[in-house]
């Protein structure tokens, strides 16, 4: 959420903001602006009959009879309308306040303007591409001649997009996630197992309500599954406030996600890239209220995902995404796409994004500076490891000739396998 004062000062930035990323007619910057007038124009009159309220009140006790009872009449006008300004002037905040929730955060200042992911910008591409001397398969050929998965019977039990993922195929799937947990328990961050259902103020917290709420499940109780742990890890701190001497806090969980794809009908509907249940590792890192100091954060939390990747041996490029690929909250954000040699390109694997306060204002996380002021933190969250996407990219990328899949050397320690071979 951003500061309505900065709003106010910064309304033209803010309604460019709105069209560069292609949110226009969800939001009205100036129906806002008026609004906001309005309830500063009441609040205004509010504030003066309460300051008369309370002289009537001290002069009753002070006066004879008389004019105790003419004061008292004017007290009790005074308070009728004191009581209907006060009710009114709540239900304009509370308009004001659902309004700023479709606020988008405005982009940086190096993020490039484009509609769609057209505009995308390549800025690293790393490994080599590998070349291979026989026709290869995709994942699920692989995974079916493997033994390791079964699309068939998932969606004959879940629906669309289900899987089950067998054998070789979880412990390979498990190895892949304790590898990017301990990469991650070696930079420095905590390591969580999260809640999987969370309250829905925590989904608007993290911005992912009210622009996302369609591709989200719900339960009977009136929670909501989160579809990446970045909701529980960056809400952990809400309504605290924390010292600036432990900051940065460094967090990574691992859960389950869940999404409904509603905006991806007839994408992908081939294999387990893109499904409605699959696991991550995440990264979520608070930090001071400093742009620079966040922006080397960003840096940082990209190298940490490109650790994993180039650990694993899988090639990759990484895209600066432009005004219009980008979430309504995100002021900046990378995307790494691994290699598919099937497809013959570059496909998402993770998002590493940063907010600034919009987050924490939402869910209200500050910390007292050395100056003693309080302070919002900046938020930033990137991913680590997501699987099945990873797990199918590891089978298109070191397949064999002899319709083998050889597991990539860092995960040996994790598994009592280096080989998966065909079952039929």
């Amino acid at each position: 959420m951003l500061d309505i004062k900065y709003i106010r000062e910064n309304s033209e930035l803010v309604k460019k903001a709105v069209s560069d990323k292609q949110l226009s007619g969800t939001v009205d910057i100036d129906k806002i602006l008026e609004l906001d007038q309005e309830y500063i124009g009441l609040l205004q009159k509010v504030e003066l009959h309460r300051t008369l309220r309370n002289k009537l009140s001290e002069s009753i006790g002070k006066v004879g009879a008389d004019e105790r009872d003419n004061l008292i009449k004017e007290a009790t006008a005074v308070k009728e309308e004191l009581s209907s300004m006060e009710a009114t002037l709540k239900s304009l905040r509370d308009r004001l306040d659902m309004l700023l929730l479709w606020v988008p955060n405005p982009p940086a200042a190096d993020v490039p303007y484009g509609a769609d992911e057209s505009g995308n910008v390549e800025i690293k591409k790393v490994g080599l591409i590998p070349e291979f001397s026989f026709e290869v398969k995709d994942h699920l050929d692989l995974a079916n001649s493997l033994g390791i998965a079964d699309v068939e019977r998932g969606a004959k039990i879940a629906g669309f997009r289900g899987y089950f993922l067998k054998n070789e195929g979880v412990l390979l799937q498990n190895a892949l996630l304790r590898y990017s947990l301990d990469v991650m328990k070696e930079k420095g961050f905590d390591i969580f197992e999260v809640p999987w259902m969370v309250k829905p103020e925590y989904f608007t917290g993290t911005g992912y309500f009210p622009w996302g709420e369609e591709d989200h499940y719900k339960t009977q109780d009136g929670l909501a599954l989160i579809g990446t742990a970045e909701v529980s890890l960056t809400s952990y701190y809400a309504e605290e406030v924390l010292k600036e001497e432990d900051l940065p806090i460094k967090l990574a969980g691992i859960s389950p996600c869940y999404r409904r794809e509603i905006g991806s009908y007839g994408k992908d509907t081939r294999g387990i890239f893109r499904v409605h249940q699959f696991t991550k590792v995440e990264q979520v890192v608070l930090t001071v209220a400093d742009e620079e100091e966040t922006r080397v954060w960003h840096d940082k939390m990209l190298s940490f995902s490109e650790e994993v990747l180039q650990g694993l041996g899988l090639s990759y490029h990484v895209l600066l995404m432009c005004s219009g690929d980008m979430g309504a909250g995100q002021k900046k954000k990378y995307d790494i796409e691994t290699w598919f040699p099937f497809q013959g390109v570059y496909r998402e694997t993770h998002s590493d994004s940063y907010f600034n306060d919009f987050q924490s204002r939402r869910l209200n996380i500050r910390y007292k500076a050395k100056d003693g002021k309080l302070k919002y933190v900046y938020t930033l969250n990137n991913t680590v490891a997501a699987s099945p996407r990873l797990l199918a990219a590891i089978l298109e990328n070191f397949q064999t000739e002899s319709g083998s899949v050889v597991v990539p050397e860092v995960l040996h320690k994790y598994l009592d396998f280096k080989e998966i071979v065909p079952k039929k």
